[in-house]
Parts: structure tokens; C-alpha cells; sequence
């Protein structure tokens, strides 16, 4: 799992340097495979394998916030005071005229991380994925308390079969239009507030009710609020449950059968959904094939990957999926400088991407080495004295020498 997050950071962080360091094959590539695209994927097949499982072990949604709050934030605050730093000393405006917007709504819209979903730009272009692992994570939690977190493979087969049914009948952004940003913002991040506070609770009743509350807030925002088209949204869902549908089948949870089967309507729902919307221009036909290659073959790479699983991989592909958060938070960041402060053009530049990956490596490893894996050791300490720990299963009675009489009272 290392290996793939590694693969997938630097495959999106060289998409993107593709635009600045070698345009000509940029251009070449639009129109016949998204790379970007296909790297999120991988990253979300990975998610789904892995996240739930964390959650499961612990067996705990209060250590589970607490482990991704620790594990998300600190490098994302880092990245996005980064990222704003120019706007604030007046140098630069911010992407997608996120300056129109009211600050306090672009600053509360980041913070539930659900900014993509809230028709809010992203203030680093990178940052609409992770609406997507926090919508994931509302669902996980409601399922878990409910005690349907081992039903992925219904839940990974409804998602692919909406998006095929319905996702082209829901408007994009249909939320946040009818209500406004601004209201809509503040709804949500009072929602999620109480919907995480309640499932972190000790008494059973309110946990069930925030789990589920986050939940269903979490589907409706991609259905109908998506920025996107609510057929991508809804496949995206499904393909990073359908990684958890691939966790269970390996550890026995589910048959191999039925995942093999909800692998299968899984990409055939996401590929008929961009088929059955697309639209039938010239563009939207080309459009549809960087939306199916991606998916097929984020499939096949995680598949070989499963497959090889028992094999050791190099120790420099392991250290790389270990910062790969940091690498795709970064390299924005740092294709920024260079276009905005370095005065880089839309030229061939080999030595220059070159360069960029070195730095960028570079410096993901000592984000890693020294804010990432410091905040992650935080909260480990603060989950062991918050979280208590699994009650003991009950102790048998010791056995007795004779079997007692039947009259025995």
C-alpha cells in the first residue's frame, strides 16, 4: 500500500509539472490519457483499503477522529497558510477567485474539508480530493455504528448503480444554489460539528445518531452538491469502497466471488455513467475515454499491486508512499514559486522538472521526517488517554472436580 500511495503522488505531482516543464506532451496527452486523474483513483482504492480497516481495529470512532485529525491537518494547515501567504502580503490573488468569497465562509468551508462539495474553490488545487476521503470517512463512521461497516460490497454496488441511474439527473452544485454558499456553509459545519461530536460519545444512542447524521449528510452533499457532474462524485464513492470490498475479501470477511462481482459492476457502472452522460460532442466523447482509461487502469495497478502483495518492494518506494501525503500537498506549492516567483515559462524543460521532482522529494521527506510524523505521535498519546482501552472478553469459571449433582440446588 505504501508503494501504490508513493506511485500515485509523484504520477499527480508529474501531471501537474507537466503544464510548466514539458507543455508539448501535455498537450499530447490531453486529448488521449488524464494522468491526474488516474493517480487520484489509485490514491482512492488505497483509501478505501486501508481507512476502514483502521477504524475496525480500533474499534473506536473517537481514536479514529482523533488519528485522522492528527494525520490530515497539521500538513494541510501548513500547505494552505502556504499557499494564501502571498494574498495576505498583497503579491498575488488566490486561485478561482477565492477572494470573492466572504472569508469566514472559505475559512469554515476548509475546515470541514468539504469545501469541494460546498461550491467553494479549493484554495490548492489538490484539496478536492480530499472532500471526497472526508465524505468517505462520514460514510465509514455511519456504517460502523450501525453495525453495517461489513456491508461495503452493497454499499460500493449502490453508489455505481446511482451514479449509472440518476447521476445525470441531479445539477451540479443543486445545494448551494438553492440555499446559498454562505447558509450552506454554516448548516454543514454545524452538522458536522454535532454529527462528529455525538459519534465520539460514550452513550451508544447519541453515537449511532452522529455516525448516522454524518453519513447521510456526507451522501447528500455528493449527490446533489457535487462541483463536479453527480455521476463522478457517486463513482468516486464507489470505487474507494470498492477497495474496502478488496480488504474484506482478503482477510475472509466476504467471499472472493462477490468481490470479484462488485469489482465488476463497479467498473462497468463507472464507465457506463460517463458513457450514458457524456453527451454526444466530439469533446464529451473525448472526455469520456480520459475518464474510463484512468479508471481501468487504476484497476489493473492496484490489482498487480494485490497480486505482488507477499513480495518485498525497494525500500525507497516504501519511504516514498510514507511521504506521500506530503508530496501531494507540496508540489502545488512549489509549482507555484516557480511560476509565479521564478519566472519558469511554458517551455520544454527537462532539467528544470528534474530539478522540481529532487526538491520536491527532498523536502516531502523532511515534511514527513519532522511535522508529519510528530503530529501523528501526538495523537497517538492523546488517543491512549482519551480512548480506553477494549474491555476484556469475560473469563470463563474455573472447572470444578465432578460434574455437580443434577438435584444439586
Amino acid at each position: 500500500m505504501d508503494a501504490l500511495r508513493g506511485w500515485a503522488a509523484i504520477t499527480v505531482a508529474l501531471h501537474h509539472a507537466s503544464y510548466v516543464y514539458i507543455p508539448d506532451v501535455q498537450r499530447w496527452m490531453a486529448e488521449r490519457f488524464d494522468p491526474g486523474r488516474y493517480g487520484v483513483l489509485v490514491f482512492f482504492l488505497v483509501s478505501g483499503y486501508i481507512v476502514p480497516a483502521s477504524l475496525e481495529r480500533r474499534g473506536s470512532v473517537r481514536g479514529f477522529w482523533i488519528g485522522r485529525f492528527f494525520r490530515i491537518y497539521p500538513m494541510l494547515a501548513l500547505c494552505c497558510l502556504a499557499a494564501v501567504l502571498p494574498f495576505i502580503l498583497g503579491i498575488l490573488g488566490l486561485r478561482a477567485g477565492l477572494e470573492q468569497y466572504d472569508p469566514v465562509t472559505a475559512v469554515l468551508a476548509h475546515l470541514t474539508m468539504l469545501q469541494d462539495l460546498l461550491a467553494v474553490p479549493n484554495a490548492i488545487n489538490v484539496l478536492w480530493t480530499l472532500t471526497y476521503e472526508m465524505a468517505f470517512y462520514l460514510l465509514i463512521v455511519g456504517l460502523f455504528v450501525v453495525g453495517g461497516h461489513r456491508r461495503s460490497a452493497p454499499v460500493a454496488s449502490g453508489f455505481a448503480l446511482a451514479a449509472v441511474l440518476v447521476g445525470g439527473l441531479i445539477p451540479s452544485t443543486l445545494l448551494s444554489r438553492t440555499a446559498g454558499i454562505g447558509p450552506l456553509v454554516a448548516a454543514v459545519t454545524i452538522g458536522l460539528v454535532i454529527s462528529i461530536a455525538a459519534a465520539v460519545s460514550d452513550r451508544p444512542g447519541l453515537r449511532v445518531f452522529g455516525g448516522v447524521l454524518g453519513g447521510l449528510l456526507a451522501a447528500a452533499l455528493a449527490a446533489a452538491n457535487s462541483r463536479v457532474y453527480a455521476w463522478e462524485g457517486l463513482t468516486l464513492l464507489a470505487i474507494m469502497f470498492t477497495g474496502t470490498v478488496l480488504y474484506r475479501a482478503e482477510h475472509r470477511q466476504i467471499s472472493r466471488r462477490a468481490a470479484a462481482v462488485t469489482v465488476a459492476v463497479v467498473l462497468a457502472g463507472g464507465i457506463a455513467a460517463g458513457t450514458v452522460h457524456a453527451g454526444s460532442s466530439t469533446r464529451a466523447w473525448n472526455n469520456q475515454f480520459t475518464w474510463t482509461l484512468p479508471i481501468v487502469l487504476a484497476a489493473l495497478t492496484f490489482g498487480a499491486a494485490w497480486l505482488l502483495r507477499g513480495r518485498s518492494f525497494p525500500r525507497w518506494a516504501i519511504t516514498l508512499g510514507a511521504a506521500s501525503y506530503s508530496i501531494y500537498l507540496l508540489h502545488p506549492i512549489l509549482l507555484m514559486v516557480d511560476t509565479q516567483f521564478l519566472g519558469t515559462s511554458n517551455h520544454e524543460n527537462k532539467l528544470g522538472l528534474a530539478a522540481f521532482v529532487t526538491v520536491l522529494v527532498t523536502a516531502s521527506w523532511a515534511c514527513h521526517r519532522w511535522i508529519e510524523t510528530p503530529a501523528q505521535r501526538l495523537g497517538r498519546r492523546l488517543t491512549r488517554r482519551l480512548v480506553p482501552p477494549p474491555a476484556p472478553p469475560p473469563t470463563p469459571p474455573p472447572p470444578t472436580d465432578q460434574a455437580p449433582h443434577a438435584l444439586t440446588p
